[in-house]
């Protein structure tokens, strides 16, 4: 999944939704239900990227040809540490049709709540989405 994690760190938001499948589904760590489709899906991950501080990708795990991968990252809201993971699993296309992250500690889950609920009416907006 080297293509997605290039197109993160790079901030290339456009080579990012190349690389989605129009009926991905995104589970959020902090929303029990999941999003759906490409354009829902790219605004939320544009959001993060003004969300997060000092985000990385501390590795990789999963086979080059596989379908399932998991990108662990590091970064910070507000004063808040946050470990988490980006689950990927692709379609017979290879893009990714199934995209769910997880975060940890609970103090760093609930400041991602907290300031990606300010980015609502954004998201909604970047999403087409009234």
């Amino acid at each position: 999944m080297h293509a997605f994690r290039a197109a993160v760190e790079a901030h290339d938001f456009d080579a990012v939704e190349a690389l989605l499948a129009d009926d991905v589904v995104f589970s959020s760590p902090v929303v029990f239900r999941p999003y759906h489709g490409k354009a829902t899906t790219t605004a939320i991950l544009r959001a993060v990227e003004r969300v997060f501080e000092d985000f990385r990708y501390e590795r990789v795990i999963g086979e080059a040809g596989g379908r399932d991968h998991a990108l662990v990252f590091g970064a910070r809201v507000g004063d808040r540490e946050i470990g988490g993971c980006d689950f990927l699993r692709l379609d017979d296309d290879g893009r990714i049709a199934e995209f769910t992250v997880m975060v940890r500690p609970l103090s760093g889950a609930l400041a991602l709540q907290a300031a990606m609920a300010e980015e609502f009416e954004r998201i909604a907006e970047e999403a087409g989405k009234p």
